[in-house]
């Protein structure tokens, strides 16, 4: 499929990372023939999440330029981050020696490291695999000063909003200050809403992580100190960002299902007639596109629709938008390590990054990608996407994210529930679960 076609095509399709593409094993393993043979080049086993048929096509590539050195075989992981987790640490658990490369979210990165479950790289390997990559997605990768997973996608959250309705409030989303009590008292006072993700899932702790960062906090002292790392959300951060939550909960800006909405119901209320303003992933601005193209939604509204960066929490402090993505492991109990980190290192370079941007929707962690003209033409905001990435706040490197997020779901939600006294319980109650005192 030529380029240009691919471009256009991505329009249409939503958010990539719960995407699914049925039989992707298969496919990748139709792409390369005779991955079944016993003797020959060693078969790699890409444990990828599902995407749109990108991966398969960067790993198909990459066996192709390796001269005969590799085949691969991808496996597509289940759609969400947990089940995603929860296949790979069984498998990694077992000592499985059949996973050579694995896509790891990078919130899980700092378990799978620190559990063993991943071969760290050598110096000169990270090098070699983050030269020319944007500082904050690699750092995702890092545990205790050590590369374990470098950049595969990254991704952050920005600002969407109503152009019309912004000038008529008489607030401006992209100067350099506006907050989140700009954001809330001009949506109260247009009857409008803000639209988030508050469902008690991932997204929800993506909110929480950003205001506590953005107000100089952070939810988790010395993370990596495992499971004596010290909750500090009972502080000035805590607590404004408590209130933020708390208010908006409470508010007249709050959509109706606040409390049970992801990514795609957020996108429905913003493209609807209360929709003012929104907290979302770059995808949104080709899915409206996509939407107008097939007729569902106004060319109107899409042409109304404006972006920022991430509110900030006080008028003086820069914000952290919330970042996410995916990096590469090499599996710790692998056959083929030096093999596996040439696939990594083949299917992470910076042109085949910069298409699978173009292709899947899915950011590059390379800075270069974002200057390429094709990328510039498909995301005219791809000066903030950049800036946003390479100042974004990760959530808590921890190899006990689970708990620490699972604390966050128990006292945090639903918002409208969340007082002054929520950041100090949670402390207590997240301490108790990373002693093991208490169970989630």
């Amino acid at each position: 499929m030529k380029r240009e076609h691919r471009r256009r095509h991505q329009r249409w399709r939503g958010p990539r990372r719960v995407g699914a593409i049925a039989g992707a094993s298969i496919l990748a393993t139709g792409l390369l023939a005779g991955c079944g043979a016993a003797s020959g080049p060693p078969v790699l086993t890409w444990y990828a999440m599902p995407d749109n048929g990108g991966a398969a096509t960067r790993a198909k590539q990459c066996a192709e330029e390796s001269g005969g050195t590799y085949r691969v075989s991808i496996e597509t992981l289940p759609n969400n981050a947990t089940g995603q987790r929860e296949q790979l640490v069984r498998r990694l658990a077992a000592g499985d020696a059949s996973i050579d490369v694995i896509s790891v979210d990078v919130v899980y990165t700092a378990e799978f490291a620190n559990a063993g479950f991943m071969r760290p790289y050598t110096d000169e390997e990270a090098g070699r695999l983050t030269n020319g990559m944007l500082p904050a997605p690699v750092e995702t990768g890092m545990w205790k000063d050590k590369l374990y997973a470098a950049p595969f996608k990254t991704n952050a959250q920005l600002l969407w909003y109503r152009k019309s309705l912004a000038e008529a409030a008489g607030v401006d989303p992209t100067s350099p200050g506006f907050t989140w009590d700009e954001m809330m008292k001009a949506a109260v006072g247009q009857d409008k809403t803000i639209a988030n993700q508050g469902a008690r899932y991932e997204g929800y702790m993506v909110w929480v992580n950003a205001l506590v960062l953005s107000a100089g906090g952070q939810i988790l002292e010395d993370p990596e100190a495992g499971r004596n790392a010290k909750p500090s959300l009972a502080s000035p951060a805590g607590e404004k960002a408590a209130e933020i939550v708390g208010n908006i909960g409470r508010s007249a800006a709050a959509p109706a299902d606040l409390s049970t909405a992801q990514e795609e119901q957020a996108r429905a209320t913003f493209q609807g007639a209360r929709g003012m303003f929104m907290l979302n992933w770059p995808y949104v601005l080709a899915a409206a596109r996509g939407a107008a193209e097939d007729g569902s939604l106004s060319q109107e509204v899409v042409d109304d629709i404006g972006w920022a960066r991430y509110p900030r929490v006080f008028p003086e402090l820069p914000s952290a938008p919330p970042l996410g993505g995916a990096n590469l492991g090499i599996g710790a109990y692998s056959q083929h390590p030096e093999e596996a980190v040439a696939l990594v290192e083949c299917v992470n370079a910076l042109e085949k990054a910069t298409q699978y941007m173009l292709d899947e929707g899915e950011p590059s962690p390379y800075a270069a990608s974002y200057d390429d003209p094709e990328v510039r033409e498909n995301y005219p905001n791809a000066d903030l996407i950049r800036e946003s990435i390479a100042e974004g706040g990760p959530r808590p490197l921890t190899p006990f994210y689970v708990d620490v997020a699972g604390s966050i779901f128990q006292t945090w939600h639903p918002p409208a529930s969340v007082t002054a006294e929520t950041p100090s319980k949670t402390d207590e109650f997240m301490a108790e679960v990373l002693s093991g005192r208490r169970l989630l």
